[in-house]
């Protein structure tokens, strides 16, 4: 299964970026997380990274495949978890005007055990939507609080 959703952020593209893959400060916005950390004594997000994600009942661990900053990375699973036998996903920056950035997020999975995929990847589908819309969400509040307050225009 495949989904792509977007929201349009009152901040340029390279600092949206830089506060979505900022894994220090992660928690003040992502509603899902409950703990996003980068591993392997790495201390930024970039290609080969690996970081461990854990949501409300699901840890992922996923290793950055691209990243270009203020523009695109993308995550891939490093291991099957239920309900993901596969996962990946990509985020995109694109400028919009002088001042914001439409940020798409883009993900695809297969669900796992693959005898009930038919059934799971439905709900894991409709249950991802929602949640990256809210995450999105956050995300959008987060940077424009931020970012009108340190601009002085908000």
């Amino acid at each position: 299964m495949r989904a792509e959703i977007f929201t349009v952020i009152r901040s340029p593209p390279e600092r949206v970026f830089a506060i979505l893959h900022d894994y220090a400060r992660r928690l003040e916005w992502d509603t899902l997380l409950t703990r996003a950390e980068l591993l392997g004594g790495a201390t930024e997000a970039g290609v080969g990274v690996r970081t461990l994600c854990v949501g409300r009942r699901i840890p992922m661990e996923t290793e950055y495949v691209s990243f270009v900053p203020g523009k695109v990375a993308a995550v891939k699973l490093v291991a099957p978890r239920f309900p993901f036998q596969t996962f990946a996903a990509t985020i995109r920056h694109e400028p919009v005007g002088e001042d914001s950035s439409r940020v798409t997020y883009i993900y695809s999975f297969s669900a796992s055990p693959r005898a009930l995929a038919w059934v799971l990847e439905p709900i894991v589908n409709v249950l991802l939507r929602l949640e990256t819309r809210r995450r999105l969400s956050a995300l959008k509040a987060h940077v424009e609080a931020t970012f009108c307050q340190n601009s002085g225009t908000g």
